[in-house]
Parts: C-alpha cells; sequence; structure tokens
C-alpha cells in the first residue's frame, strides 16, 4: 500500500528539486527528467528520485506542472463494480464528455479492492493520464485520506489530476484533488420523511453494510427525518447490509422471521430495494398495500420492477460528465470548490399511505 510518505510538520519548509536530488545522490537535471517524463531514464535512478520524493514528501506545484505541460494520456475512470448499474451510468457519462472533448477515456475495475486500485492509479500515472476519476464510498475513513493524500501526491509528479466522485468529505487531505459529491444525506431523509408523512411509524432501514461512507450518510439521513418529523426510532428495525439484491432480501426475510412489525422499507440502493421485493412477495405480503418500499439511485431497472420501484434519483451520467469537464477546464491550476448535485426523490407504484 502506498501512503507511507512522511507527513510534513505544519509551518514546514516546502522541499524542493534540489534537496531531491541531494537526497537521491543524482543531478537537479535528472530529477526534472523523471518529473518531465520527456526523456528516458534508468529504471533504477528513477525508483531512487521517486523514493527520495516520498521520503521528503516533494509534491511539483501547480506552477512547475504549468511549465512542463500538462499531462497529455486518457481520462481514466476507476469504479468497483463495472456490472453496478449507477456506476456504469458515470463511467458512461465520463466516456461521453471525453469523446465530444477528443479525449480518450479508460475504464477500470477495482472490485473495491484498495491494493487494485493503487496498483491501477499507479499504472494510469505511467500513462500520464490527465486525470485519474475514482468513484463511490470508502471504509476506513482514516486509512482513506491519507490514501488520497498518497494518489494525489504521485499523479502530480505527471501534471495529472484526482478526481472523487460520491466520495468521502478530504478533511483537509489531498488539497488538490477534484472533488464532486452528491445530496446523499439529502436523498434518504427526503425518501424516509415521504414514508413517515404518508402515516408510517415503523420503517424497515437497510442503509447498507457497517462502516462504509455512503451508507453511514444515508442512515444518518433516515435518523434526521424521524428527528425532524418527531417520530421515534427503533434501532431493531435498522439492518444493515451490502447493496446487492441478495442482501437486501437476506436481510428482509431475516426481519420478518424476528417477528419484526413494519410498514415500510427503505433501501440504502435500488440493488438492495429489488431483494426487500422478492422477500415480501414470496412470503405473500403485498406492496405496496401491506409495506410501501423505497429504494436508493433510481436505475433503469426500477421502471421494470413490480410494482415500479420509488427511488432517490442520483445524477450519475451528470457527474462523469462534469468529473471529465472540470478535470480539463482546471488543468494545472487550482481546483474549483467541491461541485454537490442534487438528489430527487421519484415516488412510484411500490410507495402509498400506511395500511390502516
Amino acid at each position: 500500500m502506498a501512503g507511507k510518505e512522511a507527513r510534513r510538520p505544519h509551518g514546514a519548509r516546502l522541499p524542493t528539486i534540489r534537496d531531491v536530488a541531494a537526497e537521491a545522490g543524482v543531478s537537479i537535471a535528472t530529477v526534472s527528467r523523471v518529473y518531465s517524463g520527456d526523456r528516458p531514464v534508468m529504471p533504477a535512478t528513477r525508483e531512487r528520485v521517486e523514493a527520495a520524493a516520498r521520503k521528503l514528501d516533494f509534491t511539483m506545484n501547480a506552477h512547475a506542472r504549468a511549465l512542463k505541460g500538462a499531462a497529455d494520456g486518457p481520462i481514466a475512470v476507476l469504479i468497483g463494480d463495472i456490472m453496478g448499474a449507477s456506476f456504469a451510468a458515470l463511467a458512461r457519462g465520463a466516456e461521453r464528455e471525453a469523446a465530444q472533448r477528443g479525449r480518450l477515456c479508460v475504464v477500470g475495475t477495482t472490485d473495491a479492492d484498495p491494493a487494485r486500485e493503487e496498483a491501477q492509479v499507479r499504472l494510469m500515472r505511467e500513462h500520464r493520464a490527465v486525470a485519474v476519476i475514482l468513484v463511490g464510498g470508502a471504509w476506513d475513513l482514516a486509512a482513506y485520506r491519507e490514501q488520497m493524500d498518497s494518489y494525489e501526491r504521485l499523479l502530480a509528479t505527471v501534471g495529472s489530476r484526482l478526481v472523487l466522485c460520491g466520495r468521502p468529505s478530504l478533511a483537509g487531505h489531498a488539497p488538490d484533488a477534484l472533488v464532486l459529491n452528491y445530496q446523499n444525506e439529502q436523498g434518504a431523509f427526503d425518501a424516509t420523511t415521504a414514508l413517515l408523512d404518508r402515516g408510517h411509524r415503523r420503517i424497515l432501514a437497510l442503509p447498507g453494510a457497517v462502516g462504509h461512507s455512503t451508507a453511514a450518510t444515508r442512515l444518518a439521513g433516515y435518523r434526521r427525518a424521524h428527528e425532524e418529523r418527531g417520530a421515534e426510532i427503533d434501532e431493531s428495525l435498522i439492518a444493515p447490509s451490502e447493496f446487492t439484491r441478495d442482501a437486501g432480501r437476506a436481510a428482509t426475510e431475516r426481519a420478518l422471521d424476528e417477528g419484526a412489525q413494519f410498514t415500510a422499507v427503505f433501501a440504502g440502493s435500488d440493488a438492495t430495494a429489488s431483494g426487500v421485493l422478492a422477500a415480501l412477495h414470496s412470503r405473500g405480503i403485498a406492496v405496496p398495500e401491506d409495506v410501501s418500499v423505497i429504494g436508493f439511485d433510481d436505475v433503469p431497472a426500477a421502471l421494470d420492477m413490480q410494482p415500479p420501484l420509488s427511488s432517490v434519483a442520483v445524477p450519475y451520467e451528470e457527474m462523469g460528465r462534469l468529473a471529465v469537464s472540470l478535470a480539463l477546464e482546471h488543468q494545472g491550476e487550482p481546483p474549483p470548490e467541491p461541485t454537490v448535485l442534487p438528489t430527487t426523490l421519484v415516488l412510484r407504484g411500490s410507495t402509498a399511505k400506511a395500511p390502516g
């Protein structure tokens, strides 16, 4: 894993290219060749220079990157699961924007494996990617932020920009990263509020897995809706589960087997919600007459579920498009303020007033 570089004490003098040269035992010109990428450097020498840069926490500044020219390679989109409809929509938006601008866009999958993600970031650095777009939530937030620091420094050496889509707050880390997000908590709040306003007081929540940033944010929206409506939460109705159909079905069946009483379900993803519907149908529970269901993401398949699924629509394709356009428009410049896209609650046949 990367992220082992020394952290510079606050207020300390920034290391220079001269410091890196001295640490690596090479000339300043050699260090310059390593960072410019326009002349060959022996692999052992490159490795020594990069090790010295990591040790000193050296980062090429924006002015230096602009002087040597911005990266001219592809735009890379790295996603956890290419089969996920929301990730696929974001990748589609990025690819279309890149094509419109005459740029190649490549998509890689990481299977949510940090080591695989790092390997692909390094590969994209070798290809001098214009931008590396990372998509989706994270688990260990402290390790995640350190890792993003490492990625930013690594990519900066070739003038590439780190772009984060739908990822947690960096809390002061990776200051040159370009950040796009959406109203995750607000979407969950809107979905839960819609159920509460229809008389539901016992709402089963399947927000996602414990420790995952996206799940935690959606659960926060569920809790805030109850608080603002003055409704008490039965903690036994919060059932963490993965964002998959199988996990949604298993969690719902487990709640039913344990005798849980609920008239609505807030699912943390549409995939989860599809499993919820399957579980309810298999037990002879009518939707929405007996139990209402709302998902999250509003993937195209939501319209084909029986009944059509209510969901929180996230503009994933627009996020992908913006990620590419902002990365290209701000090459060699400080990043703009984080962009937050709105979510929209779409009510369909799976949601009704509470029975009775």
